[in-house]
């Protein structure tokens, strides 16, 4: 642990003297680089310096209370050791956590996708009820909300929603909701008052910058369309929609929320540069240990994540074994239990993993 310490240190010395360097000023990807590497770095080194200095003071005290005969300077030496020494072992541990390694796309915005899967009405109806979760959830944080497609169901809900969060750390606090949302209910339609289980699908995928992913425009094919409401009606007699074909990747977007075909195209091009950003990012991660994976993650889509169960009021999280009995306050958006614990769980595994 102390050996990476000291290269992270001589790495943050490193980026101090190249942010003076007049190349790299002149440069502004290169200063935005270098300057969020340096801040990334700053927690863990300035407590990697309190600790070094803190030792010192203890190996100093030590020295004097050994070698000094004046009984006033002993008796300083053994007080400072004593309010010393305890400090060594809470420091040595929130170093060990700020080594963790962090996710680099813990402090962007997000595009989120939500889709009704098996239980057709009923799952629609459940994808409207996990956006407006997640809407009131980010409303409280203050983050800013623009729908970027939306395709409603004829009985209500959405058979597929798709939105931006704009904010402080929303990948952080939203990575874990990828996959598949189970609901236990009994559905407005259902007489008999039986339970129906429905499912919808979420993806969560981190904004990417076009210096992330670099999109050709002679890679993209750009279609446009009359816009069109629930169940095919017109709503748009202009070619305002758009629909944006990355041909390399197949990956296919299209947006037609906004009146402006230029918006709708800067709309259509954040996600599909987010899109294939998570496919370059998948297949690196494929490439990864399966074994070493963390066992929560951000998880893959088609994998059932949690069930929301009505009649007894209560979440179940199936990745960490996590039951609230306050389903009616996390539909309002109140989802901080369900992220801090797996926030934790996911440090607890990084943690033994920088064990091993």
């Amino acid at each position: 642990m102390f050996d990476k310490l000291e290269h992270l240190e001589e790495r943050y010395d490193q980026l101090t003297d190249l942010l003076m360097d007049p190349e790299v000023i002149g440069n502004s990807n290169k200063l935005r680089e270098y300057s969020k590497e340096q801040a990334d770095l700053q927690p863990v080194v300035e407590k990697y310096r309190h600790y070094k200095d803190i030792n010192a003071q203890i190996a100093e005290a030590k020295t004097m209370l050994h070698e000094e005969s004046d009984a006033d300077m002993v008796d300083m030496a053994r007080d400072e050791l004593e309010e010393l020494q305890p400090q060594v072992e809470p420091l040595e541990k929130e170093m060990k956590m700020l080594l963790i390694p962090k996710d680099p796309n813990d402090d962007k915005n997000i595009i989120m996708e939500i889709r009704g899967a098996a239980g057709g009405d009923e799952a629609a109806l459940f994808a409207g009820n996990l956006y407006r979760m997640y809407a009131r959830f980010a409303e409280s944080k203050n983050w800013k909300i623009e729908v970027i497609e939306a395709h409603e169901a004829d009985m209500g809900g959405y058979k597929e929603i798709i939105f931006m969060i704009n904010g402080a750390n929303v990948y952080s606090n939203f990575k874990y909701e990828n996959g598949a949302h189970r609901v236990q209910r009994v559905p407005e339609t259902e007489s008999g008052g039986r339970i129906h289980t429905s499912t919808a699908t979420v993806a969560v995928l981190p904004e990417a910058e076009e210096v992330e992913v670099e999109i050709h425009d002679k890679d993209v094919r750009v279609d446009t369309f009359t816009s069109s409401g629930p169940g095919g009606q017109s709503v748009n007699t202009t070619m305002s929609a758009v629909r944006l074909t990355h041909v390399p990747t197949g990956v296919v977007v299209s947006c037609q929320d906004e009146k402006s075909q230029i918006k709708n195209k800067e709309k259509a091009m954040k996600v599909l540069r987010a899109r294939v950003y998570e496919m370059f990012q998948k297949e690196a991660q494929d490439e990864y240990d399966e074994n070493r994976k963390s066992a929560v993650g951000t998880g893959d889509r088609s994998e059932r994540i949690r069930t929301y169960n009505y009649p007894q009021n209560r979440v179940t999280d199936h990745r960490i074994g996590l039951t609230i009995n306050k389903l009616d306050q996390i539909m309002e958006g109140k989802l901080e239990e369900f992220i801090d614990a797996l926030l934790i769980e996911e440090q607890t595994q990084k943690l033994e993993e920088l064990g091993e």
